[in-house]
């Protein structure tokens, strides 16, 4: 959609992002293509973050999200310059040690934003060796919805031992990834035969 469109959802207009998600969520609800109750979403990386900040503005209007090696401690990873890619992603989400990025990045990092509140069916994933999202961003953000949820959902941590930040290497243990996350989504539409809603 051009390059003003991308440059209206970054640095302090980042949150245009969630917004629009969340803005097109509706759309398919509300001209019957979906249904609250049906509508799953996943996202990697930063795409993680898309999910984390959603889950946070809107967790009603998902039955299950998925998000693969997220980008959720924004404010921490942003601060520290040692690690890989940092200073080079201030460009798309600016430097935390200013006082205006840190207080806007604050405003919208899923990990500063959970709340005591009803969240869908969630499976978090983690690389052990992730150089670029470290396995701790994802285990906080759980450890923290485990937490503050109000639910009895499935909220489900999987941690690779073996990967980094593009999941384990070869197409059997892809397959095997992508089998698992099919399964959890299934699961929680429950379209599993034997494991309906009453034996979660």
């Amino acid at each position: 959609m051009g390059r003003q469109w991308y440059e209206n959802g970054k640095l302090l207009k980042k949150k245009n992002t969630f917004t629009d998600f969340i803005a097109c969520a509706q759309y398919v609800i509300e001209n019957r293509y979906c249904t609250k109750e049906k509508l799953c979403i996943e996202g990697r990386s930063a795409g993680g973050l898309l999910i984390g900040a959603v889950l946070n503005m809107r967790p009603d209007l998902f039955k299950a999200a998925v998000a693969g090696v997220p980008f959720v401690d924004v404010l921490t990873t942003m601060l520290d310059p040692t690690i890989p890619l940092t200073t080079s992603e201030w460009e798309e989400w600016g430097d935390p040690r200013k006082e205006e990025f840190y207080f806007y990045m604050k405003s919208y990092s899923p990990v500063d934003n959970i709340k005591a509140q009803n969240y869908p069916n969630i499976l978090v994933t983690a690389g052990l060796n992730d150089p670029r999202v470290m396995y701790s961003e994802p285990a906080k953000f759980v450890a923290k919805l485990r937490d503050m949820k109000t639910d009895a959902n499935t909220l489900l941590f999987k941690c690779e031992l073996g990967a980094g930040h593009f999941s384990k290497s070869g197409r059997f243990e892809k397959l095997q990834e992508d089998a698992f996350t099919y399964t959890f989504i299934m699961k929680a539409l429950n379209m599993i035969p034997g494991f309906g809603s009453e034996q979660s």
